[in-house]
């Protein structure tokens, strides 16, 4: 891997939509790295967190770069979110 996981991934971002996204669509919201790419992203999560990505969208607005992180089916967006804290 070519960068360090915790210099690519910053924390989760959590609002009511993202919240959503977790229990409806397995999917979670990270603020990350403005130079990051969708693998790096998808590396880092995967190396912190020991789960499988199976998607990555970004993008970027006024409080940085967003990546919206989609596990596979076999691994829980919910459960990832109780481990990290984010309830």
């Amino acid at each position: 891997m070519s960068k360090d996981p915790y210099t690519v991934v910053y924390h989760p971002h959590v609002t009511e939509k993202t919240m959503n996204l977790m229990s409806e669509q397995n999917k979670l919201e990270f603020i990350v790295d403005r130079r990051a790419n969708k693998k790096d992203v998808k590396l880092a999560v995967e190396a912190l967190f020991e789960v499988k990505v199976q998607s990555v969208n970004t993008f970027i607005n006024s409080e940085g770069k967003h990546a919206i992180v989609k596990l596979t089916k076999d691994y829980s967006a919910e459960d990832l979110g109780m481990r990290i804290g984010v309830f």
